[in-house]
């Protein structure tokens, strides 16, 4: 391990090892999810219309502010888009509003935008998401410390499953990246979390047959929703499963807002 690897190893392990949140997962798992980051469209076109052929819903984290753009993933999700994910039964989440790390905006400026991304997608959805993703992976021990009160869960992207204790404060979700050629690594994470009867989140943004490479081929992608059941586990969304721990509230009152 270079000496870069090793610092990333330690700040991963002071991030999850302080300011947890935990819930039991008892005995619900083998549980698999997939979650859409920055939601480009085909996200939904490919990768939803791949989860619902399979009788299953995915985790779309959207970043109000990117709504009817365009960048390396692709083009970016529209307004209805946002009704066709709700009504095909979909979990709509949040991210910050203007897609912003908490590594390079001051803490309040932060809060802020997370508070804006929520209200956004209120706005548009009349729901509310309670569930959040850092953009970029960037996570803070003080923002995951003063992100607690108004959000059920938080995100990340270090990698791992979550089990038997779940960190609300931090949720382990591992990318699904590139082509068949991850299909070894993907068909491990879903046989060791069936082994261990946790909780995989998978995450990824486009789904086309030349991904970004912050996506993945249609192929891939089937895969992974393909072997999930078939190593007994049930593909839910994130909101299922934390509505199965009792964590399915709501926790936006206006009053709470201020204390963020």
């Amino acid at each position: 391990m270079n000496f870069r690897s090793h610092l990333g190893y330690l700040r991963r392990s002071v991030l999850c090892a302080f300011y947890r949140r935990t819930v039991p997962l008892g005995d619900r798992g083998p549980i698999v999810s997939f979650a859409f980051d920055d939601f480009p469209r085909t996200a939904l076109s490919a990768g939803g219309a791949i989860l619902e052929r399979y009788g299953a819903r995915g985790t779309y984290y959207v970043a109000a502010g990117l709504a009817n753009r365009s960048d390396e993933v692709g083009d970016l999700f529209i307004e209805k888009d946002l009704y066709e994910l709700h009504e095909k039964g979909h979990e709509i989440a949040s991210q910050t509003f203007h897609h912003s790390s908490c590594r390079k905006v001051s803490l309040s400026a932060f809060q802020a935008d997370v508070r804006e991304g929520v209200k956004a997608v209120e706005h548009l959805t009349g729901g509310v998401p309670i569930n959040f993703a850092y953009p970029y992976g960037h996570i803070s021990l003080r923002s995951k410390k003063r992100l607690e009160p108004f959000l059920v869960s938080a995100r990340s992207v270090i990698p791992g499953l979550n089990g038997p204790e779940i960190d609300l404060n931090l949720l382990r979700a591992n990318s699904l990246y590139g082509g068949l050629d991850g299909s070894r690594r993907v068909e491990e994470l879903i046989r060791q979390n069936a082994k261990q009867k946790s909780w995989l989140i998978f995450y990824t943004h486009d789904v086309r047959p030349e991904p970004s490479p912050y996506g993945c081929t249609p192929e891939l992608f089937e895969l992974a929703v393909s072997e999930a059941p078939r190593s007994s586990a049930r593909i839910l969304t994130v909101k299922q499963v934390l509505d199965s721990v009792g964590m399915g509230w709501q926790p936006y009152p206006d009053r709470q807002h201020e204390h963020v």
